[in-house]
């Protein structure tokens, strides 16, 4: 029977990953449906490859748009929405919050209006089958100290616009299973990097500026934890919640990779060193310089996955030094997606400073 899954969010950095990945470890169904609305991390050149319109379809809209959702779930039965639509980055939100609720908050409740409704029109087969999978963040749980993990039952407390708004989105997520019967799922994962990061986050903005020379910045004393995932393992993760997880559940996922800050700077600089060294310059970790530290920073992110191995078998399968060499050559590969980058509003300048 052909199937689709309705994917929002889908042309930025994990949403991209999951849609190639869905194909290229063929668990995509009969076609993905791709709603984004390619505001400064979404990227049509990360959906390079897909093609096939029969197989995938990218539509150019936002998840705040009642009516142009509500044609496409009419249009195109979808049996699962996985929603990847957000604002995401805590610097941004810092300079400008209204962003963050307009999109995470108030079009995630748009979104579960209109799949609520699309739902109920359903058969009873194709309602026992349908999942709205909602895609989020431990950031929603605030910090932690030098010990312990996030598990699904940890308190929310968040600390930053970014993790308020997605703490809240997660609450009506959750609020229209428990009031509505929506089946829902859940899923709040640490850290990601790898292949189509937008290059304000750290991983992808010290190797761009390592490649070139440039001075490294690494937030107060760059001994903030975060525990790091693969992308690719993220999105194997998210199939196997959405194929196998238990309605109304949330599910963490972490990849088993605490590093500080500086210790993933490091490693960043040590690798291009030996594949590509500055000729007549410096170490590249010479380049590091501390620059006053994030308006709230979390100093420590770290996630207990047992509940998504114990019961969907799910675990990480890169490393960090695995998962972090693959992302390296994958820049080193595509230079030219990171000029184009470049080449838009954003240039690698510091965000998120209170003025």
């Amino acid at each position: 029977m052909d199937k689709t899954w309705l994917v929002t969010g889908g042309a930025g950095f994990i949403g991209a990953n999951f849609v190639h990945s869905a194909f290229t470890d063929r668990a995509a169904p009969s076609r993905i449906v791709n709603l984004d609305a390619l505001t400064y991390a979404g990227n049509l050149e990360s959906l390079t490859g897909l093609a096939n319109p029969a197989e995938h379809q990218f539509v150019h809209g936002s998840i705040g748009d009642r009516d142009q959702v509500s044609a496409l779930l009419a249009e195109h039965r979808p049996c699962a929405i996985i929603n990847f639509a957000a604002e995401s980055h805590v610097d941004r939100s810092i300079e400008g919050p209204a962003a963050f609720i307009e999109t995470n908050v108030v079009g995630t409740l748009n979104l579960l209006e209109c799949a609520l409704k699309y739902w109920r029109s359903l058969t009873e087969t194709a309602r026992a089958e349908f999942r709205f999978l909602h895609v989020s963040t431990d950031e929603v749980y605030g910090s932690l100290g030098a010990q312990g993990r996030f598990t699904e039952t940890t308190p929310y407390a968040p600390n930053s616009p970014y993790s308020a708004s997605k703490a809240a989105s997660d609450h009506l997520v959750r609020a229209f299973h428990h009031t509505y019967g929506l089946p829902t799922l859940t899923t709040n994962c640490s850290n990601n990097y790898g292949p189509f990061q937008f290059p304000e986050k750290l991983v992808p903005l010290i190797i761009q500026k390592a490649l070139a020379g440039e001075p490294l910045p690494v937030y107060g004393d760059g001994r903030n934890v975060r525990d790091w995932l693969f992308v690719l393992d993220h999105c194997a993760a998210i199939r196997s919640v959405l194929e196998r997880g238990r309605v109304g559940e949330v599910y963490n996922v972490g990849g088993d990779a605490e590093r500080e800050n500086l210790e993933v700077v490091h490693r960043i600089c040590d690798l291009l060193d030996a594949r590509t060294p500055l000729t007549d310059g410096p170490a590249r970790r010479d380049l590091i310089r501390f620059v006053p530290d994030r308006p709230g920073h979390d100093r420590r992110y770290a996630i207990d996955a047992s509940k998504i191995r114990d019961e969907l078998g799910w675990q990480p399968q890169e490393s960090f030094e695995s998962g972090i060499a693959r992302t390296l050559d994958w820049y080193l590969r595509h230079q030219e997606w990171c000029a184009h980058i470049r080449d838009g509003s954003y240039r690698g300048e510091r965000l998120g400073l209170l003025a």
